[in-house]
């Protein structure tokens, strides 16, 4: 199992900026891919950004060139900074990993999820 706890988020401006951090903590030892994803009153979770255990990075079009994500193995941490926030930023972000061999019945990757942090950007 792996335990996943995000921090940082809050209330800002348009055009301000936030980092938020995930702690990864559990077995461990075998993730590989670290994610972000954020969900919207009546939307959908959508991924934000992703990063693999060699360093590749993937954004969403929506967020690239204003968010970027990265990791330091040596603290479990994935962190998202946020810059240039929107309003339609607006969202509960949640933390994700995967971890390499971990499958569910039905041989589909396993998703460890964290509690979810609210991002609010005002107009």
């Amino acid at each position: 199992q792996v335990q996943l706890v995000e921090s940082g988020g809050g209330l800002v401006q348009t055009g301000g900026s936030l980092r938020l951090s995930c702690l990864a903590s559990g077995s461990i030892f075998s993730i590989n891919n670290l994610g972000w994803y954020r969900q919207a009153p009546g939307k959908q979770r959508e991924l934000v950004a992703a990063i693999t255990s060699g360093g590749s990075t993937n954004y969403a079009d929506s967020v690239k060139g204003r968010f970027t994500i990265s990791r330091d193995n040596s603290k479990n941490t994935v962190y998202l900074q946020m810059n240039s926030l929107k309003p339609e930023d607006t969202a509960v972000y949640y933390c994700n990993a995967r971890r390499s061999g971990d499958y569910d019945v039905l041989r589909r990757a396993r998703d460890y999820w964290g509690q979810g942090t609210q991002v609010t950007v005002s107009s």
